[in-house]
């Protein structure tokens, strides 16, 4: 089984075939991916309200049978009463298990006082958010984890470029994750966070219909995980964190 915890739908602008909702579900199946947690491509770079709309109705759309997508509502830290609305209106459906907040297009920095705001809303919320993180600022998520016990955070991206940073930070907190990956693709990547991160806080993501799934897939390959490894990667720590049923057949 794979849970991807990192994927997109709708269209994007760059010049890239990222555009039909059924895309993803194409790349799912192709790859083998069971579930996928979504944002709406619209939520993270232009409007918040009007995407979190969108993925509610291709959610509610999606078939019955084959790969099964849940979804992220997307909070912009700049309209915290527009992130709250959203979440009263969409998390209790069950198929809204968590919330993304980016920090590049908003133009809130991960030690902003507005990202602050916003994930002490997510953590009012109950539900774990994952942060698009690229750079060492990955550290100022310990404070907000600190301000807020219960809160649980996804590092995206494991800091990009500073994913060493990402590791690190992670170490020194139960309830920050990390999810690996990025367009960076460095050798012993993988293997590194799996040497260091507790094994209950390693997670799988792609960044689909944006990159495809192969890119991660060959990252944990070439981390030649054990079987527990690859198990708690893949889904299991996936399925724990945001609730997501085990398909047993």
């Amino acid at each position: 089984m794979i849970i991807d915890v990192h994927a997109h739908a709708g269209p994007w602008f760059f010049a890239m075939d990222v555009g039909a909702p059924d895309l993803g579900l194409d790349l799912m199946r192709r790859y083998g991916i069971d579930v996928a947690i979504v944002s709406a491509a619209e939520a993270v770079t232009y409007d918040v309200v009007s995407g979190n709309r969108w993925l509610a109705e291709v959610l509610a759309a999606d078939p019955p049978d084959g790969p099964r997508r849940y979804g992220y509502v997307t909070v912009n830290p700049t309209d915290l009463a527009a992130a709250e609305a959203d979440l009263t209106r969409y998390l209790p459906g069950g198929r809204f298990v968590g919330v993304k907040i980016h920090t590049s297009y908003p133009a809130q920095g991960l030690g902003s006082t507005a990202m602050r705001e916003a994930l002490g809303l997510v953590a009012d919320a109950g539900v774990p958010a994952l942060v698009h993180t690229w750079g060492a600022d990955v550290w100022s998520l310990l404070d907000v984890l600190d301000a807020h016990p219960s809160l649980r955070l996804v590092a995206g991206h494991m800091g990009g470029p500073a994913w060493r940073e990402g590791v690190a930070a992670a170490v020194r907190c139960e309830r920050l994750y990390v999810e690996p990956c990025c367009s960076i693709t460095d050798r012993g990547k993988v293997r590194y966070a799996l040497d260091r991160v507790p094994p209950g806080q390693v997670l799988f993501g792609t960044d689909a219909t944006l990159i495809d799934p192969a890119v991660s897939l060959g990252m944990v390959a070439d981390a030649e995980p054990d079987d527990e490894e690859r198990e708690r990667m893949l889904w299991r720590n996936a399925s724990e964190l945001f609730g997501i049923p085990v398909r047993t057949a």
